[in-house]
C-alpha cells in the first residue's frame, strides 16, 4: 500500500519537474491518504502544496482559497511556525496576482511570527522576500534597510547576499549607520 509519504515524495518530484498535473494528482491522492492514516497536519500541507500549483499556473483564487484553509488547520493545531509559512506562502499568492500591499502584509505578518519563535533563518528569508518588493516598487532606502536586517539573520548566504552584505557593510562604515553587532559579535 503506498503511503501519504510515498505520495508526497513523488508529487514534490512531479513538481520539480514542473509537471504540475501529476503533481497534483499525487498531492490530492496524499492529502487523502494523509487523512486517512490520521495526520491532519500533514493533509494541511498537501493542501498548501495544490496552493503552490494553483499559483504556478495563475489560478490565484483557488491558491488562496486552498490556503487560508491550511492556515485554518495549523490554526487549529496550534502549529504557528507552519501557519506563519503558510501566511508567507499566502503572500507569495498576492504577490503573484499583482497586489503588492496585500502580499507585504502577509509577509510582515509571518515574518513576526518567526521573530516570535527565535527562527531567525525564516524571519530573514521573509525579509528577504519584503526587501525585493520593496526594491521592485522602487523604495531603495527602504529596501536596503530591510535586506541588511533580513541577511543578519541568515546563516548560508548565497553569493548575492554575501556581495550585498559587504556593500551594506561598506555603507554602514562611511556614513557611520546600521545596526548594531549582534551579542554574539560584540564578544567576539
Amino acid at each position: 500500500m503506498t503511503t501519504g509519504a510515498d505520495l508526497q515524495q513523488q508529487g514534490v518530484e512531479m513538481f520539480m519537474q514542473r509537471d504540475y498535473e501529476a503533481a497534483a494528482d499525487l498531492f490530492k491522492k496524499a492529502k487523502d491518504a494523509y487523512e486517512s492514516e490520521g495526520h491532519p497536519d500533514l493533509a494541511a500541507e498537501m493542501q498548501v502544496n495544490l496552493g503552490l500549483i494553483d499559483r504556478a499556473l495563475g489560478n490565484y483564487e483557488n491558491a488562496a482559497m486552498l490556503m487560508v484553509e491550511a492556515r485554518k488547520t495549523f490554526a487549529d493545531l496550534k502549529d504557528r511556525s507552519r501557519e506563519a509559512q503558510v501566511i508567507g506562502n499566502l503572500g507569495g499568492v498576492y504577490y503573484a496576482q499583482g497586489n503588492s500591499e496585500q502580499a507585504v502584509t502577509l509577509y510582515r505578518e509571518a515574518a513576526d511570527t518567526f521573530k516570535e519563535l527565535n527562527d531567525e533563518e525564516r524571519y530573514g528569508q521573509t525579509l528577504l522576500a519584503i526587501a525585493d518588493i520593496q526594491m521592485r516598487s522602487g523604495k531603495l532606502m527602504q529596501a536596503a534597510a530591510t535586506y541588511e536586517i533580513a541577511l543578519e539573520n541568515i546563516k548560508d548566504l548565497n553569493f548575492r547576499q554575501k556581495i550585498m552584505k559587504g556593500l551594506l557593510g561598506v555603507k554602514n562604515r562611511l556614513t557611520g549607520t546600521g545596526l548594531p553587532p549582534k551579542e554574539d559579535e560584540e564578544k567576539a
